[in-house]
């Protein structure tokens, strides 16, 4: 699949089918979080993996109650294992080294036909608890992966003429 076929094809998913995702599907996701840059090359995170269905239900109780994250075959929770460290630039790294990572996972997804949810929607220290992750860490994301049970929809976006400038920020 090429690049720009996955990334317009790539979509929040809400409902998955009851079926296992492949151990080779999962470590090319997983890969591919490998892969990704990170401030420094620290690679400061851990993706832990979820497969067990009480604790993706636990999962699914401290994210609001999302049923379908426990539906899913698999959540993985991506971690920043060193939220203290901030860039030059005076942004801390670890949202940033994160999203650029499980924006990896995601368009490695698609080309392995799953799908993912982006979930920022959680209790941190819910999913802290039922992990077993220490307060020292940040849990950036959960997202649940497999396969997904409903058609593509349709995503609607701002046009380029409204979210680009050139050379300084106009309104």
């Amino acid at each position: 699949m090429e690049l720009k076929e996955a990334i317009k094809k790539r979509q929040s998913v809400r409902a998955y089918e009851d079926r296992p995702v492949p151990e080779e599907k999962l470590r090319n996701v997983l890969e591919a979080a490998r892969l990704a840059p990170s401030a420094r090359n620290r690679q400061a995170w851990k993706f832990v993996v979820v497969r067990e269905s009480k604790r993706r239900q636990e999962l699914a109780e401290a994210a609001n109650g999302q049923t379908f994250v426990g539906e899913a075959p698999i959540v993985i929770a991506a971690v920043a294992t060193e939220p203290e460290y901030v860039m030059g630039c005076g942004v801390p790294s670890y949202p940033v080294d994160l999203a650029i990572a499980v924006t990896h996972m995601t368009l490695a997804a698609v080309e392995e036909g799953l799908g993912t949810c982006w979930l920022g929607a959680f209790s941190q220290e819910g999913v802290r608890e039922i992990l077993k992750i220490p307060d020292k860490y940040r849990v950036v994301t959960l997202f649940p992966l497999g396969f997904p049970k409903s058609g593509r929809k349709v995503k609607t976006r701002k046009s380029l003429e409204e979210i680009v400038c050139y050379e300084t920020l106009t309104d």
